[in-house]
């Protein structure tokens, strides 16, 4: 999204456990960000280090409430979408135990929330753009059908899905979800 050059490496055969992956990052999880000396691990640190480092106000706010609304949104991604449909999927695509009732009731939970927020504004952060909130979302909810979780249902939610896939810089993966194709 920021126009930045990179190279992407993916850990194959066990890797990532491996003591050069384990000295960047202790958990052994990737993402990893390593950008000259510095090594960032977890994907949302990574949005909130690319944002302040390279993306200017337009990504990373300087107005305090923004700030902390923008904090906001980088939790409920680490919380109710972890826990809710990120779990769902790890349980149905990795067959995970998990409490599938819990799940699911965070799922939907969080699917009216994220709905009825994007109902008067295209993006999670009131404004004429996307932030690192709407980046460290958008993944786990456009790939909630591989859990199960039904989408179609939240209209302003998946027009906000489909703004975030025809931005420019947007990349594809396997298993995310496109409105246009349930049209």
């Amino acid at each position: 999204m920021l126009g930045l050059p990179h190279e992407l490496l993916a850990p194959t055969g066990g890797a990532h456990k491996q003591p050069e992956f384990l000295a960047m990052n202790p958990f052994g999880q990737v993402p990893v960000l390593v950008d000259g000396e510095v090594v960032v691990r977890d994907s949302q640190a990574i949005l909130v280090y690319l944002a302040a480092r390279y993306g200017g106000p337009a990504w990373w706010p300087e107005d305090a409430a923004r700030l902390g609304a923008l904090q906001a949104w980088l939790s409920t991604a680490a919380n109710e979408v972890a826990h809710g449909p990120a779990l769902l999927r790890m349980h149905k695509k990795f067959g995970r135990s998990i409490d599938v009732e819990a799940a699911t009731q965070r799922s939907q939970a969080l699917l009216q929330v994220l709905d009825a927020q994007l109902r008067d504004q295209a993006w999670l952060l009131a404004g004429e753009r996307p932030s690192i909130a709407d980046l460290a979302i958008y993944p786990y909810i456009a790939l909630a059908p591989e859990g199960g979780v039904e989408l179609a249902p939240y209209v302003h939610l998946c027009r906000w899905i489909a703004r975030l896939q025809a931005l420019r810089g947007h990349v594809d993966m396997p298993g995310l979800w496109h409105p246009q194709q349930q049209a």
